[in-house]
């Protein structure tokens, strides 16, 4: 279904180059003339912020590098082309190792040549002038030599060992461009076994070897494989590596070719979420399909507005309707990728209706809707979520595999991952530091608990949903002694203005043990109250009382899903404190005016 599904989208986008071609940064171009002799060498980058970004070229396809010798057509790396070495690599090595390096260097450009001797058709005027360079007599070896040597380029050649190709002076083509090579691949016979396609249900020539995929975060950067089979037990009736899993040339090429083109660096349609790498795509052109990374990415440093907009677009757009007609139809796949050595192992796979995915990403940004201060976006990035949990803040220190967890349960409409909760409400602790992201986290994970699961864990099927903001008409233990928490704290901080508050002191054992701290706390208020004028102390006798009517007890033991609501009471009850202390200090502005 997935290599299907990719298939399917390299035969709709145009842009993406025919079999028996790939896309290529390639830096440095060596122009030559017709005799062979080097003109220039030209570069290809531009500035890209500090960074020199190379530009793509549309080349043959390479093969498939492993430990051996083996070229590419027309363009390679600079000890393919040019059997460049440069002189401190070669400082690195012992004398035994230089003379094996080198003999491989020799190696690599036989086999350079051979590739180019091998083609059917030699007359092209651009064929003849790069034969002419790589197999040119003494004299005229040692005059481009000469010219390499004196162009500023090249002592950064041999340095980097970068990728090269050849163009004829005063062509605006790469001689691997020039229609006469185009046609030679596109027609060439091949002499493959035929098999029937897998992916295409056709008949084809079979492809042993699939191409690396490219792009996968923490994946080898030669590429790795999503299918292989290289040990024997892989393997069964007798077949060996891909003919286990026969697919065709064609097939192959389309799924290979479309997979990194949505990994690679300009692709608009993947994401990186945590250590997963993701995907996207619709069976045809939507807007949906245009600003779903702008969803759960975080904004642009010069557009910060941008996800703001492109999720409130959405919710719009959900609202009134708008997929209602052609996103019932058209499906949309998410692809969710991770490393895993050589291979690349698939961490989910989501396929749904646009309308669908529409619906599911709408309501994971409702399930998350909670009072925050007014300079605070609305909506928060998954990124922004899943750094709430890291140590440090830190997104290395994500947890493994919660990130994918996380995506696919929002994909998909389940509840969110168990993990992701214990992660925030740990975090939480740690900390003492209840901030906006992880209040939201902890409100969208437990309602759609709530929500979902017919018989919760830790929670009876009855329980309340909890609020965007205050509640006070939540009788759950843990919200009500978390609201109560909430307000002793700001007693003792207009009492005494401590340096460390008791959240500082005892906001673990209080959410997760109450009964070992609060009747300690209730004491302490007493003394902390006293110190207060009439009218404060009034005020908050008559909020503990409220808070306190239904909690008969202070449990000995709040559950996971009880300490999240004990999180989301303190949070709740601080809002009302900041949001009732602007307004005083608003209200006192204004009359001093």
């Amino acid at each position: 279904m997935i290599l299907q599904a990719l298939c399917d989208y390299y035969q709709r986008n145009a842009d993406l180059p025919r079999l028996g071609f790939e896309t290529k940064a390639i830096p440095f171009v060596i122009e030559i003339n017709a005799a062979g002799e080097l003109v220039q060498i030209t570069d290809t980058r531009t500035l890209d912020g500090k960074k020199k970004v190379a530009r793509n070229f549309v080349v043959p396809q390479g093969a498939k590098k492993t430990s051996g010798v083996a070229s590419n057509l027309l363009w390679d790396n600079a000890e393919y082309v040019l059997r460049a070495v440069g002189a401190e690599k070669l400082a690195d090595m012992k004398p035994e190792k230089q003379k094996s390096y080198r003999s491989r260097l020799r190696e690599m450009r036989n086999e350079f040549i051979a590739q180019i001797k091998a083609l059917p058709e030699q007359s092209d005027a651009g064929l003849l002038a790069v034969r002419n360079f790589l197999a040119s007599d003494f004299k005229q070896m040692k005059a481009n030599r000469r010219r390499l040597k004196a162009d500023p380029l090249w002592a950064e050649i041999v340095a980097s060992n970068p990728v090269l190709t050849f163009r004829l002076n005063g062509d605006v083509e790469l001689v691997c461009q020039r229609p006469a090579i185009r046609a030679m691949l596109v027609n060439a016979s091949s002499d493959a076994e035929k098999i029937t396609c897998l992916i295409r249900g056709e008949t084809d020539d079979f492809e042993r070897l699939h191409a690396s995929i490219k792009g996968v975060w923490g994946a080898q950067s030669s590429g790795a494989n999503i299918i292989s089979f290289n040990k024997e037990a892989f393997n069964s009736f007798g077949k060996a590596q891909g003919a286990n899993s026969p697919v065709g040339k064609q097939a192959a090429f389309a799924y290979t070719t479309a997979l990194n083109y949505l990994l690679s660096k300009e692709s608009t349609q993947r994401i990186q979420v945590g250590d997963t790498s993701t995907v996207f795509w619709s069976e045809k052109r939507t807007d949906f399909e245009d600003s779903f990374a702008d969803f759960f990415d975080e904004p642009p440093k010069d557009d910060p507005a941008k996800q703001t907009r492109a999720v409130a677009s959405l919710l719009s757009a959900v609202q009134a309707g708008a997929f209602n007609d052609e996103g019932q139809n058209t499906r949309f796949y998410v692809l969710g990728l991770a490393p895993n050595a050589a291979r690349i192992s698939v961490r989910f796979w989501q396929v749904g209706t646009v309308a669908d995915m529409a619906a599911r990403v709408c309501q994971h940004f409702k399930d998350l809707e909670i009072v925050h201060a007014a300079f605070e976006k609305p909506h928060l990035s998954l990124f922004r979520l899943l750094v709430s949990t890291a140590m440090q803040g830190k997104s290395d220190n994500i947890p493994p595999n919660l990130a994918g967890e996380t995506m696919r349960a929002i994909l998909a409409g389940l509840p969110y991952p168990q993990t992701l909760l214990q992660a925030v409400i740990r975090r939480v602790r740690a900390e003492r530091d209840m901030t906006y992201p992880r209040a939201a986290l902890i409100k969208a994970c437990l309602n759609r608990q709530a929500r979902y699961l017919a018989q919760p864990l830790e929670t009876s099927p009855s329980e309340k949903e909890i609020a965007v903001s205050l509640d006070e008409s939540n009788a759950n233990a843990g919200y009500r002694i978390g609201r109560l928490f909430a307000v002793l704290e700001k007693i003792q901080e207009e009492a005494v203005n401590p340096n460390a508050t008791i959240r500082d002191r005892f906001y673990g054992a209080a959410s997760s043990t109450p009964v070992t701290v609060f009747s300690n706390l209730m004491k302490l208020k007493n003394h902390h109250l006293a110190k207060l004028e009439e009218g404060r102390k009034c005020y908050f006798e008559k909020m503990i009382g409220q808070i306190m009517s239904e909690v008969y007890d202070f449990p000995a033991h709040l559950s996971l899903a009880d300490q999240g609501r004990f999180a989301i009471g303190y949070y709740h009850q601080r809002q009302v404190f900041f949001t009732k202390s602007d307004k005083s200090t608003s209200e006192s502005t204004t009359q001093g005016a």
